[in-house]
């Protein structure tokens, strides 16, 4: 079929609209495709299947879908790996060559010309490609590792404990955990570690009621000692660090995605290890607090705190392990907050000095600085490759003067950089994958222009050329949830599209981490429009500009960032020109019924609140869809093995948009067996982005990678 030959709502599958309507609060939800939401049932299932051969049947007909993706999958074929982690004189990294489906962790002793041996393969697990590694941490001596690896996309996870120099398995496997985190105890023979209860006790709710447990290697995990987290709220997330000389137990509490972070200290030196004494650090804030690193022991304890409590854009403060029931008052700063830039990142070294290693984003590009953590004093600034992102980054073992970091842009694929505190040099580091140069082809600029209330949002635009020179088709996407900051960094969908001709535009929305904690705040919960219209702001900056023009412009976006174009297409469905919605949400009134949607009511609100059940229905695009509207072309993603967003969501869509569009583009879903939210092997995530570009390409116009294209100014 072409663009123009939309399939009729004759010739979509039948989705019977039933009269389901929920009163909430007085009022009237209609939900007309509930029945859409048991994805075992018979219609369901027959629904499904006659809407992949429909997707199948477009598919066939987009043209240059095959350079698509070999474009993609070139793009994506560069060497990578990152930063180690030293353990008892061993470096463990993960690294993915070009053409391998999944990365795979080694091991060396270190140095700079030991031999490498692969420890753990994802794909020797499993040929079929649906085993992932999910987490891994080696133990203080090197000797063991504890990995955690998950099966169809479903990240519940089996935690198994690896003797190093053999590889085989010595303990475990250990169920119900979910990338948990794991904190070590020295010797190598017990660590914390986070588990769910058995489901047995609370029936539909397997994912959450999670616990702080101590588990002894070579016992059996329901014997294991219960250390926090019993009594607490049902969505509680927790993670767990022990520090190098085995002393300290910290343990964070987070009330699903929520702002604040509580955080608890326990020195194992004082009593049981099963039952260690956690004191609070901070308790009930609306803010967070991290625990980066105690140093020394004796009387003379440091124990430094990144905050942003008093300080929305992050400060270092360091405080005396005895003094932390003070709370702030007890506290010294030593890095303090920026007017310019957001703190993201600390890393401790403590050799003879203890140096801190920060990270920060200005404009949502990375800066690194050094700084004295006793007298509280900028070291340096420490020079990076480029205009990008840093992140993943590890210090070596207790005493050492090198850290490490991943930096990337969008046009230079991940590299591992290694930071000497003694010289105060950064270098590549010499176990790096080879890695590709910058690909050629793509300039990037970053913009600035007024929201709909006049503030400013940056948006990074990625053209062949730089500046708007002729108006072209082009790509915008974004995210604006969660705090998360949207930096630049390779990605081969971006890189195809701009080489193919195209422009690529990448929005810093509220809701985000841009520019810290108040800047997530005004596009959370009441404020959630905030981040619609900023993106709107930059659909229209990208038309008034010169990058490209009316009828030529698609949005993109996954999971928060697929309900964000679903209300960009909802509210105003005549600015673009195809949507792709991936792994979204859409039903804002129930979608905390499903996935781990409880755990988000900290960001968005909860239609169980009368105050926010109008908020909610505002934007909802489920409940937004309307009879006889021209919506443009749309494609909608989904993953049986999503368990964060239901796959709900993007059925009811497409059946509500199926009924009610009398536009000329088609309504489309996508549904992948096998795989979930997250991680998956390099040749199906190559097909996924591929299919996504090529689906788009079609409807504004944009030549296929490889295909001549006309001559421009």
């Amino acid at each position: 079929m072409t663009p123009d030959a939309r399939p009729t709502r004759s010739q979509y599958p039948h989705a019977e609209r039933q009269d389901v309507v929920q009163e909430l609060h007085g009022v009237r939800v209609p939900d007309p495709y509930r029945w859409l939401e048991d994805a075992e049932a018979a219609s369901t299932l027959r629904w499904g299947a006659e809407q992949e051969t429909l997707y199948e049947a477009e598919r066939a007909a987009w043209a240059g879908l095959e350079r698509w993706e070999a474009e993609v999958a070139e793009l994506n074929a560069v060497d990578r790996a990152r930063p180690p982690k030293v353990r008892g004189g061993r470096a463990f990294w993960l690294r993915q060559d070009a053409g391998q489906e999944h990365p795979v962790l080694v091991v060396a002793e270190a140095g700079t010309d030991t031999a490498e041996r692969v420890l753990l393969d994802p794909s020797a697990l499993d040929p079929s490609g649906r085993t992932v590694l999910d987490a891994w941490e080696p133990s203080l001596e090197g000797d063991l590792l504890a990995c955690q690896v998950s099966r169809n996309g479903t990240e519940d996870s089996q935690l198994r404990v690896i003797d190093v120099a053999t590889g085989k398995t010595v303990d475990g496997p250990v169920d119900r955990v979910r990338k948990s985190s794991i904190g070590w105890l020295p010797g190598g023979e017990a660590f914390y570690y986070v588990r769910h209860l058995d489901p047995r006790l609370n029936p539909g709710e397997e994912r959450y009621h999670r616990r702080v447990y101590l588990h002894r290697i070579g016992t059996e995990p329901d014997a294991d000692a219960l250390v926090f987290g019993e009594g607490r709220d049902k969505t509680q997330f927790y993670s767990v660090s022990v520090t190098a000389d085995g002393r300290w137990l910290g343990v964070t509490a987070t009330l699903g995605t929520g702002r604040g972070t509580d955080l608890y200290l326990a020195d194992l030196f004082a009593g049981p290890l099963g039952r260690p004494l956690l004191r609070p650090v901070q308790e009930g804030m609306e803010a967070a607090t991290r625990l980066h690193a105690v140093a020394d022991t004796g009387p003379r304890d440091w124990v430094w705190l990144r905050t942003d409590r008093d300080a929305a854009r992050g400060r270092v403060v360091a405080c005396r392990p005895a003094e932390l029931h003070l709370g702030p008052a007890a506290w010294r700063e030593v890095i303090p907050e920026r007017p310019d830039a957001v703190l993201t990142h600390l890393t401790v070294l403590s050799g003879p000095r203890p140096v801190g290693l920060a990270a920060w984003t200005r404009d949502t590009v990375a800066e690194v600085t050094v700084h004295d953590l006793v007298e509280g004093r900028q070291m340096a600034t420490v020079p990076l490759p480029g205009t990008g992102a840093v992140g993943d980054f590890a210090a070596g073992p207790h005493g050492s003067h090198e850290a490490w970091f991943a930096y990337t842009d969008f046009v230079t694929p991940p590299r591992v950089l290694r930071f000497d505190a003694r010289t105060g040099r950064l270098t590549r580091w010499e176990r790096d994958a080879p890695g590709a140069l910058a690909v050629v082809g793509a300039v990037t600029r970053q913009v600035a222009f007024p929201s709909r209330d006049g503030t400013t949002v940056r948006m990074f635009v990625i053209s062949p050329t730089g500046r708007p020179d002729v108006p072209r088709p082009a790509l915008l996407t974004g995210y604006g949830g969660f705090g998360r900051t949207m930096s630049p960094r390779y990605r081969a969908q971006v890189l195809a599209w701009v080489r193919a001709g195209g422009v690529f535009a990448w929005a810093g929305l509220r809701g985000g981490g841009e520019e810290g904690d108040a800047w997530h705040r005004a596009g959370s919960g009441e404020h959630k429009q905030n981040t619609f219209d900023d993106f709107s702001a930059a659909a229209d900056r990208l038309i008034t500009a010169g990058w490209t023009e009316p009828g030529r412009l698609a949005v993109m976006g996954g999971s928060n960032g697929g309900l964000l174009v679903g209300a960009a297409l909802t509210q105003q469905p005549e600015k673009y020109a195809a949507v792709v919605c991936m792994a979204p949400l859409l039903d804002m009134v129930r979608y905390e019924l499903s996935g781990l949607g409880p755990s988000w009511t900290p960001e968005y609100g909860s239609a169980q609140d009368p105050a926010l059940l109008p908020t909610l229905l505002a934007y909802s695009p489920y409940h937004r869809v309307t009879p006889g509207t021209a919506y443009p072309a749309v494609l909608l993603t989904a993953a049986d093995g999503d368990t964060r967003t239901d796959p709900l969501h993007a059925r009811k869509m497409c059946a509500a948009l199926q009924h009610a569009s009398s536009g000329a583009g088609p309504v489309l879903l996508r549904l992948e067996r096998g795989v979930g939210h997250g991680d998956r092997s390099a040749s199906r995530a190559a097909a996924l982005q591929a299919e996504c570009l090529a689906f788009l390409a079609e409807h504004v116009g944009l030549p296929a990678p490889g295909r001549a294209r006309p001559a421009t100014p």
